[in-house]
């Protein structure tokens, strides 16, 4: 793929593994999970096991959520007309785990698989395209996919997150197999040497791709391998997802430990933590973020262009693979963007980094404008390797108009595959929140 943009930033993890010490809290967010409506099991100072269900959804009461750790609940924190913000767990010292009994794979099916990931709350790691929702566990998708790599900025290196799982990943990924009668799609980069993914050859479909980003987020791989069309159901499951579904039959626990990478240019030692999923971000960033005085650090769970901010207290995201650190940009400049840079990056000609395609930046927050009228400038078209216009996508949504937005591709998108749109933006259009709104619409006219 030719169309995308990399985003050199400073800050790339280096291959160093540290074990992260225990998070003194642990939690689950409802609103990490799209669609989802919580209706709580615990309350406060029940005692709970690493896969003792936490809530379920209420439009789906068979989906559980389930505890990362064992511990104590010691909060449940409500928001606005008692929203649930999170369920915070205090973890004991050893962890102690639900018995979900480890299953041979020639003795699974389908239906066991399937009950099994409802059961242990793996299940809200299927995700379902076309929406980007948690996947109906009573549908049948017509394919699987994985992508194997990840081309956003200051993204972690899956080879290397593969060192001491990847036997786990492979038993996982063959199990998926059995949740669809179709073919199980495995995305790799043309870069990967993983002799884990070099094993799985002839067990799984195997695409490579090359190219810019977005050529690693799965629904680019899926569009242009075996496009979604009105009517199609396909799941998608990232890689550690996949880790964690092979350790669970396996052993017959509910272990969500997983490696991620703390990158960013406001990273002192940029390197990989093994952590366990919903831990507190501090316990990544002490003694570990360096900045200019008077710079605010933008601490992010997951890549810059999709990630959520969050509070130097606050809980990393169950899908994040990845935190990023970056400055605010809350500082005023003079002349702005009309000020001749080589610190600067430009996907335009506005600065000189297009004289240095090898360059790497320390950029911030600052949108450097605000959101005007649509113009047309063809700049969407240049960073998306879809046969899709965004721009009347976009507008369509707009409109709310359902036909059109159905004949321009909205099955086939969500936030991620249009996040650089976002970045190119010389409308500084908020794209991601506009796709979210159309396909929440979608799902309230057609189902």
């Amino acid at each position: 793929m030719k169309k995308g943009l990399d985003i050199n930033l400073q800050g790339v993890a280096e291959k160093v593994l540290i074990a992260a010490p225990l998070s003194e809290e642990y939690a689950l967010t409802p609103d990490d999970y799209i669609g989802v409506v919580p209706k709580l099991l615990v309350k406060v100072d029940d005692e709970v096991k690493a896969g003792t269900p936490l809530f379920f959804d209420k439009k789906h009461p068979e989906i559980l959520f389930t505890s990362p750790v064992s511990g104590v609940v010691t909060a449940i924190n409500r928001g606005e007309k008692r929203k649930i913000i999170n369920i915070v767990i205090r973890p004991s010292a050893e962890r102690d785990y639900e018995d979900f009994t480890a299953r041979k794979l020639e003795d699974l099916t389908g239906e066991s698989l399937k009950e099994l990931m409802l059961k242990s709350g793996l299940w809200p790691f299927v995700i379902q395209r076309p929406y980007g929702v948690i996947a109906d566990p009573s549908d049948t998708p017509r394919d699987i996919f994985v992508s194997g790599f990840d081309s956003s900025p200051l993204a972690p290196d899956f080879d290397f997150i593969l060192q001491n799982t990847g036997d786990d990943f492979a038993l996982g990924i063959e199990a998926v197999k059995k949740l669809t009668p179709g073919k199980v799609h495995l995305g790799l980069s043309d870069e990967s040497h993983s002799k884990i993914f070099g094993k799985l050859e002839g067990v799984v479909e195997i695409d490579t791709f090359s190219g810019p980003h977005p050529a690693g987020n799965v629904g680019v791989q899926i569009h242009h391998v075996a496009p979604v069309n009105k009517g199609d159901v396909v799941w998608t499951m990232d890689v550690h997802s996949l880790i964690f579904l092979g350790r669970l039959l396996r052993t017959g626990r509910l272990d969500l430990s997983k490696v991620i990478a703390l990158a960013g240019s406001c990273v002192k030692k940029p390197r990989y933590y093994r952590i366990i999923s919903g831990a507190r971000v501090d316990t990544l960033l002490k003694d570990t973020i360096e900045t200019e005085e008077g710079v605010t650090p933008r601490v992010i769970s997951g890549n810059v262009l999709t990630g959520k901010k969050i509070s130097p207290d606050g809980f990393i995201s169950y899908n994040a693979n990845m935190i990023s650190v970056i400055p605010e940009g809350d500082r005023y400049e003079m002349l702005g963007w009309i000020a001749p840079r080589f610190g600067k990056f430009s996907m335009s000609h506005s600065y000189f980094s297009w004289l240095m395609p090898g360059k790497s930046y320390n950029l911030d927050t600052n949108m450097n404008g605000g959101q005007r009228a649509f113009v047309v400038t063809g700049q969407y078209e240049k960073v998306l390797p879809m046969d899709i216009y965004p721009v009347y996508l976009l507008k369509a949504i707009l409109a709310g108009d359902i036909d059109k937005m159905e004949n321009l591709g909205i099955y086939e998108v969500i936030e991620e595959d249009l996040a650089l749109c976002e970045f190119v933006c010389t409308s500084k259009t908020d794209v991601q929140a506009i796709l979210r709104g159309g396909i929440d619409q979608m799902i309230k006219e057609l189902n």
